[in-house]
């Protein structure tokens, strides 16, 4: 039972927020009583943590299957910008906005779990588009790896790109476009170039 007040909580949390949704609400949604919730969690702050983590490994599994099966490190980045913007949400919802204003510390806790999570991943991706001709041979996999995890960060922060003002989606696809321009060669940029082409307006 705790489990599944945990994936309802997660499913709510990201639908409404983290402030928005109450434990009444999470009762409701699985037609239990409040007291039952209590049993397992002491308070919402504690339910909270368990459903942001429930969410963290999720994604990281996602995301990793991603970066493993998938060869064009180009393509891989657009896939992963999809699964980023589920869990991020876009300024109507603004989940992530609710986390860090409420729950700053199980947010920061989070941030400190990315890089651990999935900086081999990530560089063994920038390695599949150093041998497949995409990326530049000079690059420092190791740096690229923690500039692109510092900067992934900065459009998180709700201070520098409040919700109201920036879309989420919108602002993940030109970091991936300008992230990718400074890494790739002549024929990584003409594959880029043709992949804009290629897909929807709001994927891009």
């Amino acid at each position: 039972m705790g489990n599944e007040i945990i994936k309802a909580a997660s499913y709510l949390f990201l639908q409404y927020g983290y402030k928005a949704v109450t434990m009444d609400d999470i009762a409701e949604h699985m037609g239990i009583s409040k007291k039952t919730i209590y049993l397992y969690f002491n308070d919402k702050t504690s339910l909270v943590r368990s459903a942001v983590f429930e969410v963290f490994e999720d994604v990281k599994e996602k995301i990793i299957a991603v970066q493993i099966s998938m060869q064009n490190p180009i393509e891989a980045l657009y896939e992963i910008k999809k699964i980023a913007v589920e869990v991020l949400g876009n300024k109507d919802k603004s989940p992530q906005y609710q986390l860090q204003k409420y729950y700053p510390t199980i947010y920061n806790e989070i941030r400190r779990k990315e890089l651990s999570a999935f900086g081999d991943t990530f560089k063994m991706s920038l390695r599949k588009g150093v041998e497949s001709g995409f990326f530049r041979k000079s690059i420092d996999t190791e740096f690229i790896m923690r500039i692109y995890f510092n900067g992934f960060r900065g459009l998180r922060d709700i201070e520098l790109f409040p919700p109201e003002d920036y879309d989420m989606d919108l602002i993940i696809g030109k970091y991936i476009d300008y992230h990718l321009r400074a890494i790739v060669t002549p024929l990584g940029l003409k594959f880029l170039e043709q992949y804009h082409k290629t897909i929807k307006p709001h994927e891009n």
